[in-house]
């Protein structure tokens, strides 16, 4: 009995033991991804915000380019319903004749 609570208090050691060097290789690989600024994430970031900057000033022209494909959009409806209108008439002439 005494036999297995020292073997399993020696598992648990180790456990942790290999928890914690796992942890501490996580955390150095992590560290080298984005803990200084020259790293892969601080790049990252870098270009992102670049073009964010960049393409901020598009907001406003495309509220402006669909405000204006809805004006095209429903003019366009309205010269389909006048071709449809001229069909029905032209389909009206020819039966008449």
């Amino acid at each position: 009995m005494i036999l297995l609570t020292i073997l399993t208090a020696i598992l648990v050691v180790v456990f942790f033991l290999v928890l914690a060097y796992g942890l501490i290789k996580i955390s150095s690989m992590l560290r080298s991804i984005g803990g200084t600024p020259t790293s892969f994430l601080a790049k990252i970031r870098f270009g992102l915000r670049a073009i964010e900057t960049e393409t901020g000033h598009l907001t406003p022209q495309v509220v402006r380019l669909n405000d204006g494909l809805t004006q095209v959009g429903a003019g366009l409806k309205e010269v389909d319903r006048n071709l449809v209108d001229v069909i029905e008439a032209a389909v009206k002439q020819e039966r008449y004749q």
